[in-house]
């Protein structure tokens, strides 16, 4: 029945793409004069460009003839050398942050603090033994490993068999 089924579908789907491609040639043998273009040459980048800058550029308005000028100022005559200052190459970062003379001054007073070693006393430790002993989970036995502890005893073949009547399936 589902060859049957596969079939059928195969046969529907070779009959729509049989008549999709009559479609496509009756529509290609008719071309519409609304769709016709000629084939024209694709225009470069350079073209486009120009064509762009042609459209924004604004129109020249004509002037009304002037007398030529040949007078120019020049700027540049008063103006003074701008110099930037050179930048110091003998720069050194620890001599600009305060956070480096903290830390070399506390690595000197270090050698005259007294150590964990010198200033601890066994006097002053709090020993409390038994104080965790109610955070303790107590070990519940495991009842697989009874089973099987009880399982092992030749004494108990009675209880294994009913066991394994229990366990095995049947169908």
């Amino acid at each position: 029945m589902d060859e049957m089924k596969i079939i059928i579908w195969v046969i529907l789907g070779i009959i729509y793409l049989v008549s999709r491609s009559k479609k496509k040639k009756t529509e290609a043998s008719n071309p519409k004069p609304d769709d016709y273009r000629p084939e024209e040459k694709p225009m470069s980048f350079e073209d486009l460009l120009r064509e762009i800058q042609v459209a924004k550029a604004p129109k020249p308005q004509p002037q009304p003839a002037l007398a030529p000028v040949n007078e120019y100022k020049t700027y540049d005559d008063n103006l003074k050398k701008e110099e930037k200052p050179i930048a110091k190459t003998d720069f050194y970062y620890q001599d600009q942050d305060k956070i480096y003379d903290t830390y070399e001054k506390a690595k000197q007073e270090a050698f005259y603090r007294p150590s964990l070693e010198e200033t601890m006393k066994l006097e002053n430790t709090v020993v409390r033994f038994g104080q965790f002993e109610g955070y303790q989970q107590e070990e519940k036995e495991n009842l697989a490993a009874a089973y099987a502890k009880e399982l092992q005893e030749p004494a108990s073949f009675k209880k294994a068999f009913i066991l394994s009547e229990i366990l095995s399936k049947r169908f």
